[in-house]
């Protein structure tokens, strides 16, 4: 891999984890976080800790760090494992299904959706109008464009989370949503639009990146019947299968960060508010830290992290639920569906910002 800066694209390890950790020369808040501005609004972005600097982004984001402490991702594991299951059960008596659709989205809907307090009954709802916005450049997921996603379904979205921090007001839950409400350090608490906008921030994140990573990770064990088989004989490797799945398959493709200075970047020159693209596509197969970068391997060791969570201030408030659910989804699925196959071609995803499979049909046999 060619160290170097093509059109302000950063694509190797080193390089992206050195933009990531440097937030003073390299900033979120002043051009937006990705690529193309039309993908996600600018004003949209600013709104949430991830489109901020410190010492703003510092302060909301130690707020909403009191929902993801480990004693309460620890306490909704047992909850992961039992919608997975149950998701599967849907399945029991079919021959066919489609991977994406009928599988990761329904699971990672519940998820997020029961750890926000989200009934199940909405859940279709919310990833309906997660998909629109943040897939507002995919004609699939939102045939209406960004200007719909603007108009319909952000309005939407903000009036369904503002009755649920009403609800949460009156009467406390053990909820996010409710947490979020009552958080408070040092006698500050979040204001109404910045949960509305973390609110939004942790739904969309929760909604479209554990499913196109659970959906892809499958598709690679199913596609190595090796790794599948070394994943069913030995639970210690979920880990391995889980951070190889991250590595490989990061659902957000970039970040981007604007220049606050004339800098200068593994030689290269980069000027004042130059748009720099960080790409955990390429950075997560470097092959100066990874060998043999495109080779699905669970048993693979990795001696630095992978970047797909980002790092510095920025480094994903949920990444710790993100493996959590994919630590019990993967290996409950290929215990459940041992035996799965492609039955038709894969559709990808179209938008520059969001990868991963839109529609994965396999055919299988169900074991129990």
């Amino acid at each position: 891999m060619v160290a170097r800066l093509t059109l302000g694209s950063v694509t190797t390890a080193d390089d992206v984890h050195e933009v990531s950790r440097d937030w003073q020369t390299y900033s979120s808040e002043l051009g937006g976080v990705t690529a193309i501005s039309e993908a996600f609004p600018i004003e949209l972005s600013r709104a949430m800790f991830i489109g901020m600097d410190p010492p703003k982004h510092d302060r909301l984001k130690a707020l909403f760090q009191a929902g993801f402490t480990p004693k309460r991702i620890a306490a909704h594991e047992k909850a992961i494992r039992e919608i997975v299951v149950r998701v599967l059960d849907r399945l029991e008596g079919r021959e066919t299904c489609d991977l994406v659709l009928d599988v990761a989205q329904p699971a990672v809907s519940r998820v997020i959706g029961s750890f926000m307090g989200i009934p199940e009954e909405d859940d279709e709802i919310w990833a309906t109008l997660m998909n629109s916005t943040l897939g507002a450049g995919d004609p699939d997921l939102s045939p209406g464009g960004v200007d719909e996603a603007i108009e319909k379904a952000l309005p939407e979205i903000f009036a369904r989370c503002n009755k649920m921090i009403a609800a949460r007001r009156e009467n406390p839950t053990d909820d996010l949503t409710s947490v979020l409400v009552h958080a408070e350090i040092e006698d500050e608490m979040l204001e109404e639009h910045e949960i509305v906008m973390g609110f939004f921030l942790l739904v969309a994140a929760g909604n479209d990146s554990t499913r196109s990573t659970y959906a892809s990770g499958m598709r690679a064990l199913m596609e190595d019947r090796e790794q599948m088989q070394l994943l069913l004989d030995d639970p210690g490797l979920i880990p391995g299968a889980v951070e190889e799945s991250l590595r490989m398959f990061p659902a957000f493709a970039h970040f981007r960060r604007t220049a606050t200075k004339d800098t200068e970047l593994h030689g290269k020159k980069i000027k004042k508010d130059e748009k720099v693209v960080m790409w955990y596509v390429s950075s997560n197969r470097d092959e100066t830290r990874y060998e043999d970068p495109d080779r699905f391997d669970i048993t693979r060791r990795h001696a630095e992290p992978q970047l797909t969570f980002g790092g510095g201030v920025h480094y994903c408030l949920g990444a710790s639920l993100a493996r959590a659910e994919l630590q019990e989804a993967l290996p409950i699925l290929a215990r459940r569906l041992p035996r799965l196959e492609a039955d038709g071609p894969v559709e990808w995803r179209t938008q520059v910002l969001i990868r991963g499979p839109a529609r994965l049909p396999i055919g299988f046999a169900t074991a129990r």
